[in-house]
């Protein structure tokens, strides 16, 4: 009987022990769930603590608000599980290990075969060096070799679609509204060529162009030449829109900014000038660099900009407000910059390439990847491609491809660009498209602006004297100088003002004669209206 008790007191002991464990690892599968991370993410912070009030009207509506309030960290937290199941990684490096010293075999090695495929090396020695660009959804890739080698090919199934030879210096090349047209900045025009290698057309009106760029919301194509003039035209009917000098000489540097399609160009002198197709004169003037600027890249909101130039420096700007936040400095001169959908900058100096993370927000120490292209090849030009993590290089040898893991949006959107789309949804999306299309109007420096209010010219220059008053003040404190209000007397305190003051104090015979006749002439004019006050006799009776 007393093994029987026993037995059962161990039950009993056994049993709220096994609840507390059982509650541990729910609790611990609640914190490993994914929607209770992403609501932690939405949600505002800790509420108000409800039992010390005691007004009850008061304590309802927080409590209401409240529930207002994680209903809907709830939703977005299962809006952004549903519609972005895809999230982006980073190489991590362990103990002291850094990851710019992680080479492409090692991460190879480590990654899906899918992904290994996507990392490559083309040795093309006798073309090059090459240019390249990828279309809107990064599923093709264009190629330009110096020597007139051009290919299109199907890069991630390793197909190649076309290749030609046009036996003419190639300085670019361009992707237009689709993968269907490329333009081609040839030795003297800008050719236009189709899917198949078929010259489509010869636009002669490009003369020498060095550098290409396609505006896709506005179906533009700009191009500079050795001349320094800025041309757009438009693809969709033909027509030349514009054609701009900029006085500055040969310009081979051109980039796009994503955010108000305000195209930007580097000259000789070290400035950056950005222009519209609307003003014969640019609309902003930078100085960026002692020395001629070598390349320009923007980021994909348009805030931030980086350039590189002569001196060996990599800038930072801040588009917003025209102001530089940091700047890095390369190994040598950066020939060409590129920043990814997730904001990481790539720079080629030499045979070499760094790529920066989170350098665009905060000056880093050290960069994120390194990479060397084979030995005695000069990298020509960088890029990015979209919804991967992949960064193409064109130098002298061929091209290459490596993985940088964390570059591209790892969710896509199918109405902007579908890497999988169909003949079917490519056609309904070029229609689409033109009858989006932006008039050339619609390009300026704030897009905001267009639908605003018109301020009047006073109210804009009041502003403009707010801000920079602010300005003065805040510089002013920063130096330790007291800013002192000026009195304004509205013109009472000029000096002609108070030299008359001065005289009219001093008492002269000629002030006491010009007294006298004020005097006399008061009493003149008041006997002549005198006369002109007396009422008619009828009128008599009526008089006070």
């Amino acid at each position: 009987m007393k093994k029987e008790k026993k037995q059962k007191t161990e039950k009993k002991s056994t049993g709220p022990a096994m609840k507390k464990g059982i509650s541990k690892s729910v609790k611990d599968k609640r914190t490993l769930n994914p929607a209770a991370v992403l609501r932690k993410k939405y949600e505002r912070g800790a509420g108000p603590a409800l039992k010390g009030i005691t007004d009850k009207k008061l304590k309802g509506q927080l409590t209401v608000k409240e529930k207002l309030y994680g209903e809907a960290a709830i939703t977005a937290a299962q809006t952004e599980q549903w519609l972005l199941p895809s999230e982006g990684g980073y190489l991590e490096a362990e103990g002291l290990e850094q990851t710019q010293h992680f080479t492409q075999e090692t991460i190879v090695k480590e990654v899906d075969i899918t992904s290994a495929r996507k990392a490559f090396d083309l040795q093309l020695q006798d073309l090059g060096p090459y240019t390249l660009d990828y279309n809107n959804n990064g599923k093709y890739l264009v190629i330009g070799g110096r020597k007139g080698h051009l290919a299109i090919m199907d890069w991630k199934q390793s197909k190649l679609i076309t290749e030609l030879q046009v036996m003419e210096t190639v300085r670019d090349v361009k992707f237009l509204h689709n993968e269907l047209f490329f333009a081609v900045a040839q030795k003297k025009y800008v050719y236009i060529y189709d899917k198949q290698g078929v010259e489509v057309h010869c636009l002669r009106d490009h003369i020498s162009p060095l550098k290409l760029e396609f505006l896709p919301h506005h179906f533009l194509l700009a191009s500079t030449d050795k001349a320094g003039i800025l041309r757009y035209q438009d693809t969709s009917t033909g027509q030349m829109l514009s054609h701009m000098r900029t006085h500055l000489g040969r310009c081979g540097v051109l980039r796009m900014n994503p955010y108000n399609s305000v195209v930007g160009l580097g000259h000789n002198n070290g400035t950056v000038t950005m222009w519209s197709p609307n003003m014969p004169n640019p609309l902003v003037s930078m100085l960026c660099h002692k020395g001629p600027v070598t390349a320009i890249a923007y980021d994909t909101e348009g805030r931030q900009m980086a350039t590189s130039g002569i001196d060996g420096k990599v800038k930072i700007w801040d588009v917003r407000k025209f102001s530089p936040l940091h700047f890095y400095f390369a190994p040598t001169a950066a020939r060409s910059l590129d920043i990814s959908q997730k904001g990481l900058l790539a720079v080629s100096s030499g045979s070499g390439v760094q790529i920066w993370r989170d350098a665009l927000t905060a000056k880093q120490s050290k960069p994120y990847m390194a990479h060397r292209v084979s030995k005695g090849s000069q990298v020509q030009d960088l890029a990015f491609c979209p919804y991967e993590d992949v960064l193409a290089i064109g130098h002298g040898n061929g091209i290459s491809s490596i993985l940088v893991p964390g570059a591209g949006e790892p969710n896509f959107d199918s109405f902007v660009s579908n890497p999988y789309e169909s003949l079917k949804q490519r056609r309904e999306g070029e229609v689409h498209k033109l009858l989006d299309k932006l008039q050339p109007e619609m390009i300026v420096l704030d897009p905001e602006q267009i639908g605003a209010v018109q301020r009047s010219a006073s109210e804009n220059q009041l502003s403009k004297d707010m801000l920079a008053k602010e300005a003065n003040d805040a510089i002013a404190e920063k130096l330790g100088l007291k800013v002192k209000e000026k009195k304004k007397t509205k013109g009472r305190n000029k000096s002609s003002k108070r030299v008359r003051r001065k005289d009219s104090n001093i008492v002269t015979v000629k002030r006491a004669l010009i007294a006298e006749q004020l005097k006399a002439d008061r009493k003149a004019q008041g006997k002549e209206a005198a006369p002109s006050a007396v009422l008619p006799r009828a009128l008599e009776r009526f008089k006070r």
